[in-house]
C-alpha cells in the first residue's frame, strides 16, 4: 500500500481526512499512483493533473524521501520507501504571499 498526503483543499473535495492509502498494481510510478488515486476518488480527476495531457497541474508539487519528484517523468519508479509504504508521497499546493 502506498501512502499519499493531499493538501487540505483536495482532502475536502474528496471528503477524506488524513492520509490516503492506495494499492497500485504493477510498477509503482507517479502515473500508476495517480491512476489509482483518481479511480478511488473520481472527484479528484483533473485536479492534480490535466485530464487530456496528463501533465501535473502547475501549482502542485510531489515530494517524497526529502526529494522533489515534481519534474520526474510520470513512468519513473517511485522511491522504494514510498512503494513499500514506509514513506508517504506528499502532494503539496503552492504557497504564495506578498
Amino acid at each position: 500500500m502506498i501512502r499519499v498526503i493531499l493538501p487540505a483543499h483536495l482532502r475536502t473535495l474528496a471528503q477524506i481526512s488524513g492520509e490516503v492509502t492506495l494499492e497500485v498494481h504493477g510498477r509503482a510510478t507517479q502515473r500508476a499512483l495517480l491512476d489509482a488515486l483518481e479511480a478511488t476518488y473520481p472527484m479528484l480527476r483533473g485536479t492534480i493533473r490535466d485530464q487530456v495531457t496528463q501533465d501535473r497541474r502547475p501549482f502542485l508539487r510531489f515530494f517524497a524521501c526529502q526529494q522533489d519528484l515534481s519534474h520526474e517523468p510520470p513512468d519513473t519508479p517511485l522511491p522504494k520507501a514510498v512503494a513499500t509504504g514506509a514513506e508517504p508521497l506528499v502532494v503539496l499546493g503552492a504557497l504564495a504571499g506578498g
